[in-house]
């Protein structure tokens, strides 16, 4: 079990600073203070629930600039997307506050009434890439259920966890809302201890494992897995426009993005058009570290996930496709824009979560094949089409949560953040997914 967290600016490898890890002993002790606080939160009302987060999230909008510059030196994106990450989090946890204040009132039904009263304590294992954004989305309706949440954020971005944890932290009445650092250890831990409910982003392996450590006592499970979206550009589709999404979707975050553009299917008719747009649009982005103007892809996370992305594109240039732009040689920390077309289905890019900045392109003569190579994948997150005529017949096909037809996916407002087949377990968002943190009880007259 790790006893220090040691946080590094993966721009140059310096340390930015450190945090104990957990004992066994600390962990328990703040189970039971969690279960404690539970029974004081359940009884406090809907209304004034939602007032506590208010309140608890309106001392971090001062904290705008300090915390941005922290979450970029810490995890490596450009300032410009911190700020939008910190402030959409600052304005995000009241939103989803109110929103989910509407799902879980209490409703009547022809004789019976139904409530959503809460679990226990939540467990929040959120990831290094969105580390205030993903954790804020499944935080806020664990709290708004009447659950105390015990907050496990990813070893690799300790310090922007526990500076957001400790402004807000003082809104919330005593253990209400606990923060636990550590790696792999502390969270399996965690996840076997009596806890209620746990909320989890991040790999397939990972939520594999946490299935099976919740098995013996039920626990519930709120996951999502990661993806290997794929993207199909028909030949009626608006190329230009295609491009432009292809690359943006491809490198944002440096690729280290769960929703990335992994995979392209073009028909061969428009294939060489849109590979040279491709092609333009990534020449004109800049890698650097966060702190330099106009830097678009900023260091690749860790060691382990430099080598992971480079061993994908080793691959794929050893069967044979086509390297468009970039290399498969690339020194720590940086990833520099790659294009490579003629990816075939035995590469393992296709076959993989790469997170990294590399648009991989391949042809098609008849689009059910392209809808075939979109499908065969375990991974089903999100899937987008671009195209005119039969777009919507060819989005109806693919086997996605969250498919958008000439855009992104993922839906205004308060609409689910859901993945088919192995990409998720559960959902969030919605009314629907902020119930899954409550215990749904019927009372019949």
């Amino acid at each position: 079990m790790i006893q220090n967290i040691i946080s590094y600016d993966p721009s140059n490898g310096k340390t930015l600073g450190e945090l104990p890890g957990a004992t066994v002993t600390e962990i328990q002790e703040t189970v039971l203070k969690a279960k404690a606080a539970a029974k004081q939160w359940k009884n406090t009302p809907l209304e004034k629930r939602l007032r506590t987060i208010q309140k608890a999230y309106s001392g971090a909008e001062t904290s705008v600039n300090r915390l941005a510059e922290l979450l970029s030196q810490e995890m490596g994106k450009d300032i410009r997307r911190s700020i939008s990450e910190v402030q959409g989090t600052i304005w995000g946890g009241p939103y989803i506050a109110n929103a989910s204040l509407e799902a879980l009132r209490s409703k009547n039904t022809d004789g019976a009434t139904i409530k959503y009263g809460p679990l226990g304590v939540a467990l929040i294992i959120s990831p290094w890439n969105y580390p205030l954004a993903m954790a804020n989305n499944l935080i806020i309706p664990a709290l708004m259920a009447g659950n105390s949440v015990i907050w496990k954020p990813s070893e690799e971005t300790p310090l922007i966890a526990q500076a957001f944890f400790d402004i807000i932290q003082h809104g919330f009445p005593r253990d209400v809302l606990q923060i636990v650092h550590g790696d792999g250890d502390q969270g399996k831990i965690l996840v076997e201890s009596d806890i209620n409910v746990i909320g989890f982003t991040g790999s397939q392996a990972a939520g594999k494992d946490i299935m099976a450590r919740a098995s013996s006592s039920l626990k519930r499970l709120v996951m999502e897995l990661g993806g290997n979206d794929p993207l199909i550009v028909m030949k009626d589709a608006n190329i230009p426009a295609a491009a432009r999404f292809a690359v943006a979707s491809s490198f944002e975050n440096s690729g280290q993005m769960c929703i990335s553009t992994e995979r392209i299917y073009v028909d061969e008719s428009v294939a060489h058009k849109f590979e040279e747009q491709v092609v333009a649009i990534a020449r004109q982005y800049k890698v650097a570290p966060w702190n330099m103007d106009g830097a678009n892809i900023g260091p690749i996370i860790n060691k382990k996930q430099h080598a992971h992305i480079v061993k994908h594109i080793k691959d794929a240039v050893d069967k044979n496709c086509r390297v468009l732009l970039g290399s498969s040689d690339y020194q720590i920390p940086f990833i520099m824009p790659t294009v490579l077309a003629d990816i075939t289905p035995d590469m393992r890019i296709e076959q993989e979560e790469t997170f990294g900045p590399v648009v991989c392109i391949s042809s098609y003569e008849y689009i059910q094949e392209a809808i075939e190579r979109a499908n065969n994948t375990n991974y089903g997150l999100g899937a987008v089409v671009f195209g005119s005529v039969d777009a919507q017949e060819v989005a109806d096909q693919l086997e996605a949560g969250m498919i958008g037809i000439n855009q992104g996916v993922g839906g205004g407002g308060d609409a689910p953040w859901v993945g088919a087949k192995q990409s998720g377990f559960g959902f969030h968002g919605s009314a629907e997914g902020h119930r899954q943190f409550a215990q749904v009880r019927v009372i019949s007259r």
